[in-house]
């Protein structure tokens, strides 16, 4: 059985139920810019959004400059529900020792949005990771090297919460333990990446965990 030392959350999708609502926001560009690529909404999801307009953006300033103003009007008016279960098993995870952080594309912005409407969601973790932390955004795995570095801790002693494909492959690249949940993508894709998945944290505990790493 592991010795699990850190616990290394996505945000959206993991910890707060908004992927359903970043699908609708970035359907709707995709549609206007990207009109012949139906899985565009998708094919983005989990990278930070610096990356997102060097990819699909690079050549319009003005293009980018709106889709910021845009993104950031919705973020401001995003409803940050937790998802099922996930603020009581940090709870549990810390009350046990392990470290926790949240490890996110998203940028340090969009966190203040969240603070807002829940102020003591940083007290549940010992360090929150944004989009600026990180050099390379997922599917590199370097947010998640970078949170390990900060515990001191090795990929082994670690596991990691994920649900987007580009997040999915980071957190596998990173060499951690890792529990996908299958909000954005079918249960069948998410497997491939994780090793083991679940719908949302009810019922899961720390001893749980470790034992079904363990199998």
């Amino acid at each position: 059985m592991m010795t699990l030392k850190a616990a290394l959350f996505d945000l959206d999708g993991v910890l707060v139920d908004t992927e359903a609502q970043y699908t609708d926001f970035w359907r709707r560009v995709g549609e206007v810019y990207y009109p012949d690529d139906p899985d565009f909404a998708v094919s983005i999801k989990g990278q930070a959004l610096e990356k997102i307009f060097s990819q699909y953006f690079s050549d319009s300033q003005d293009v980018r400059e709106q889709l910021r103003a845009d993104l950031s009007a919705f973020e401001s008016r995003m409803n940050y529900t937790f998802m099922p279960g996930a603020e009581a098993f940090v709870r549990a995870l810390r009350s046990e020792g392990v470290k926790t952080a949240v490890v996110t594309s998203s940028d340090r912005w969009k966190m203040a949005q969240l603070l807002k409407q829940h102020p003591g969601f940083d007290d549940l973790f010992d360090r929150l990771f944004t989009a600026e932390d990180a050099k390379r955004s997922k599917p590199a795995p370097d947010c998640y090297l970078n949170a390990m570095n900060f515990f001191g801790e090795a990929p082994k002693a670690c596991v990691v919460f994920e649900d987007s494909l580009n997040g999915l492959k980071a957190a596998k690249a990173s060499g951690a333990a890792v529990v996908g949940l299958s909000t954005t993508l079918p249960q069948e894709t998410v497997a491939q990446y994780s090793d083991f998945v679940i719908a949302d944290f009810v019922g899961l505990t720390p001893a749980s965990l470790s034992e079904r790493l363990a199998e």
